[in-house]
Formats: structure tokens, C-alpha cells, sequence
């Protein structure tokens, strides 16, 4: 599969790194630009199952990790490039909440979420040619008391349907949360903070990280 054309963000100079992103979402190639970041898209096909008895934080480093590798192995890239790969999951009471297999699971998860707390892990990582790196986002999201009909107009909109946890924060679900502790774009599917940090130690310095 052929990378697509660079997208929104600063043009890197000469000595900067090539990125590329291990994933078609759109959420995050928005983040990555957010933070000035030029990059190619190339997704990746894997098996998105947690292992028996893997817990969620090692599940979604596993899986970033899987991602950029992937990546890297499918591109060949030259010197100077950085694959990152990213994986995000919402939990409630231990499980993982995938993407809804369609309206009805999505209403499950969504009523299971109603009125609780839940967790989203999300992890990033960058393999270059000589290192490979994975940071790790854990934040606590609250939502408020959801109603049946509240739910089932969600539903309708289609949003849930290919959001893991049924939900997008940056979307409609915005006026479920009632508390966020932890981070805003990791939630999102893309943690900023480490995303940024991980690439200064790949050696791409973005705005915000110390050169």
C-alpha cells in the first residue's frame, strides 16, 4: 500500500525527520497536525484482540508497538525516518470497550457507562532505524447520568459505531463528560504530551519540546 501525500502541518527542513503515521484515523492525522507535525499516512492490518489475562496498558503498548513496526517493515523507509504507530482504549470495570459490532452494543456500552467512571489507555510509538520507543497515556473520564432516549438519539447519529467505547469525546458525547483527569487528545486517540515527547527523542523536535 503506497503512503499518501504529506499532510497539513509546518514543512520540515532539510535535516529533519520523515513521519509517517501507521493509521487511517482522521482524529489522529488532526492531532498530528495540531502540533505542527508533517506526515504521511500508511495503515496498517492487525489483529486488534487483547492476549488472555493481558491487562489494558500492556494490550495497547503491544499494539502501538505492532503498529509502527508493521509500518517500518511495509515501508523499508530510508535513514531519518519515524513510523509512529497508536492504539486507545476505553475500560470500564476491567474490560475493554472495543468498537461497537453495531447500534445495539453501542447502547450497551454507552448505559454501562452512564453515571461511572471509566479509563482510557492510550499509547504511542516511533520506530527509527536505530531505536524504537512506546509512552503510555492513562486518563480517568466521568460521565453524567445518560438517559434511555439521550442514548438512543446518539446511537442515531452513527458517531458511536467506530469509536472504541461507543463514544467521541471531541464530538457529540463532549456533554456526557462530566469530569476528565488525564488527557484531552488521549482520549482522542493521539496523547500530544507524549506523542511530542516521544519524537524529540526520535529527533524531531516539535513546538513545546526542549531542543
Amino acid at each position: 500500500m503506497l503512503a499518501s501525500p504529506p499532510c497539513t502541518g509546518d514543512t520540515p527542513g532539510v535535516n529533519e525527520p520523515l513521519v509517517y503515521l501507521a493509521s487511517a484515523s482522521p482524529r489522529r492525522r488532526e492531532l498530528l497536525a495540531q502540533i505542527g507535525v508533517q506526515h504521511s499516512v500508511h495503515p496498517v492490518s492487525l489483529e486488534e484482540t487483547a492476549l488472555p489475562g493481558e491487562a489494558p496498558a500492556d494490550y495497547v503498548r503491544r499494539l502501538a508497538g505492532d503498529k509502527a513496526a508493521r509500518g517500518w517493515q511495509e515501508l523499508s523507509p530510508e535513514a531519518g525516518t519515524i513510523v509512529l504507530g497508536a492504539d486507545t482504549a476505553v475500560v470500564a470495570d476491567g474490560a475493554i470497550l472495543g468498537k461497537p459490532a453495531g447500534p445495539d452494543e453501542a447502547a450497551g456500552m454507552l448505559a454501562a457507562l452512564s453515571g461511572r467512571r471509566h479509563e482510557v489507555f492510550s499509547a504511542v510509538s516511533g520506530v527509527a532505524a536505530d531505536r524504537r520507543e512506546t509512552l503510555l497515556s492513562r486518563s480517568a473520564v466521568t460521565f453524567r447520568d445518560l438517559t434511555a432516549g439521550e442514548i438512543r438519539r446518539y446511537v442515531a447519529t452513527g458517531e458511536p459505531l467506530d469509536k472504541a467505547g461507543a463514544y467521541g469525546i471531541q464530538g457529540l458525547a463532549a456533554v456526557f463528560v462530566a469530569d476528565l483527569a488525564g488527557s484531552y487528545s488521549g482520549v482522542m486517540g493521539l496523547p500530544l504530551f507524549e506523542t511530542a515527547a516521544l519524537l524529540a527523542s526520535l529527533g524531531l523536535n516539535v513546538i513545546g519540546t526542549p531542543a
